[in-house]
């Protein structure tokens, strides 16, 4: 199997200063990122058309998974379901997720707590994924990978005006959020075909909360250079539009000037 991967890594990058990993797995990517002792990121390796499907192929080929560190593993893939934390029990998860079509099969169910457990994200991974994982590394936590995207949106809801749709673009996938009053109303995973498709989905959304369209604000992350989202035209569509990055709670070294480039949004927050 013949990948392209990008490789962005410290100036003084060692693989022996390996503290631990985080894995985001996208559709169609995905990103290792090593991180030093103090947190720290040192090294990041992008993988392109090699995503949640190809884990063996990357535990087999990446040199980053090969250190025997704890791992984080973030899976960006549309079997999820959102649960208030007053009604969520552990042990029915696999219930949950019947509601979002659950695939056959057998399955390892985590989720992770978001707005201070008031709301719980659930999600699976396959057995034999979760075994592969577990065969490589001495400890594996796993997240859904949405669940960064959503921890910045709740700390930064008091930031938010009374209907505000955000939306996460990433390769041929969008999450849409909206808030009505500093509270979470929707959020959702679409496919797209193209910038159509983030117009049609962000104006059912404003149809179905019964937003006004020339009061709701709507903002948009990830939208890389090529992606053709730019502030002109977003502006065509819709009254109050933005682009924007979240802020940092990541640490770098130097020699990490062209990872801004991916406008990843992991690369700026990730929920640790």
């Amino acid at each position: 199997m013949k990948t392209e991967i990008k490789v962005y890594k410290s100036d003084k990058f060692d693989v022996e200063d390996t503290a631990s990993l985080s894995l985001f797995l996208y559709p169609k990517t995905a990103f290792v990122f090593a991180k030093d002792q103090n947190g720290a990121n040192i090294a990041i390796h992008h993988h392109m058309d090699v995503g949640t499907g190809h884990l063996d192929f990357l535990l087999n080929s990446d040199q980053l998974l090969k250190q025997d560190v704890p791992i984080k593993v973030y899976l960006h893939h549309p079997i999820f379901t959102l649960v208030p934390g007053m009604l969520f029990q552990q042990e029915k998860a696999a219930e949950y997720l019947k509601f979002s079509g659950e695939p056959s099969g057998k399955y390892h169910y985590f989720h992770c707590g978001l707005d201070s457990n008031n709301l719980n994200l659930v999600s699976s991974i396959s057995e034999h994924q979760k075994k592969s994982l577990d065969a490589r590394f001495p400890e594996v936590s796993f997240y859904h990978g949405a669940c960064s995207f959503l921890s910045y949106l709740f700390k930064e809801r008091f930031n938010l005006i009374g209907q505000e749709i955000l939306v996460h673009y990433f390769e041929s996938h969008i999450y849409i959020a909206a808030f009505t009053d500093q509270e979470l109303s929707m959020f959702n995973i679409f496919e797209i075909g193209g910038n159509d498709d983030v117009v049609k989905y962000v104006s059912i959304t404003m149809e179905q909360l019964q937003f006004d369209r020339k009061y709701a604000r709507v903002s948009v992350f990830g939208a890389s250079e090529n992606s053709g989202i730019t502030q002109e035209w977003g502006s065509n569509y819709f009254h109050h539009f933005r682009l924007i990055k979240p802020h940092a709670n990541q640490n770098y070294g130097h020699g990490f000037k062209h990872l801004k480039s991916e406008n990843l949004f992991e690369a700026n927050w990730q929920m640790d």
